[in-house]
């Protein structure tokens, strides 16, 4: 008995305590976003701007400069026995650049991929692949912001 207590207890004690704490993004931002310039493709474009600029809208004085190149690759990534293509890959390419006086940092690369099966519609397969392009974009400026606040923080 005194066993069996004495381990639930060490077991509460290790979960309980264990100083794991969970981040909020918006509170490591030591920096904001006076420009955005981008390149490429202008859907991909329009929706990692609004992503961007909507977490780095504080007021820092550290002002930085962002600009990025995007490069979407539709590949054909399955065909059936009849030779017809039933799935298309999507690979996005962002290549960042950081101008500033305060950061000193070094161009980095963020890529995503993603696949869509082909409709028998084509209005239907241009609305996944759209679906498809928004998504990965999103995902996109998910991993610029944590590469920015990743390399900006560290400095």
């Amino acid at each position: 008995m005194k066993k069996k207590i004495f381990q639930i207890f060490i077991v509460l004690l290790i979960t309980t305590s264990c100083g794991f704490k969970v981040y909020n993004q918006a509170d490591l931002i030591n920096f904001s976003a006076e420009e955005i310039r981008t390149t490429g493709d202008s859907r991909i474009n329009y929706n990692l701007k609004n992503k961007l600029i909507s977490s780095l809208k504080n007021d820092y004085k550290e002002k930085i400069i962002l600009i990025i190149e995007t490069k979407k690759n539709k590949t054909i990534k399955e065909k059936n026995i009849k030779n017809e293509i039933t799935k298309y890959q999507i690979s996005i390419n962002a290549n960042i650049k950081i101008e500033s006086t305060d950061f000193n940092v070094e161009p980095f690369v963020v890529q995503e991929k993603g696949d869509y099966n082909v409709s028998s519609q084509h209005s239907q397969s241009i609305n996944a692949e759209k679906k498809l392009i928004r998504q990965l974009s999103n995902n996109l400026g998910d991993k610029i912001l944590e590469e920015l606040l990743f390399r900006l923080n560290d400095i």
